[in-house]
């Protein structure tokens, strides 16, 4: 069974958050799923495609229990915080 785009993004740039305390919203779930695919020279899918691919994985946007992790993680921040650069 082949991996998909998807499945990539999740286990490339997303860790468990067991504790919540650092939880992705879904704004930033998505924002960091852009950044992969940018660094990744990959099309974003639309936002409805993202969330109904989510629900696949049981990722809810209220409460997805993800944190960022890896090059997309440092894309995404650099990104949404250009002060810091």
């Amino acid at each position: 069974m082949a991996v998909s785009h998807f499945d990539r993004f999740l286990s490339e740039a997303t860790a468990p958050d067991h504790d919540g305390d650092l939880s992705l919203r879904k704004d930033q779930l998505y924002g960091l799923y852009t950044s992969w695919c940018i660094l990744n020279q990959s099309i974003p899918a639309a936002g409805s495609a993202f969330w109904s691919a989510m629900k696949h994985h049981r990722i809810r946007p209220s409460d997805s229990r993800l944190r960022m992790t890896g090059p997309a993680a440092a894309d995404y921040i650099l990104a949404t915080y250009p002060v810091l650069v």
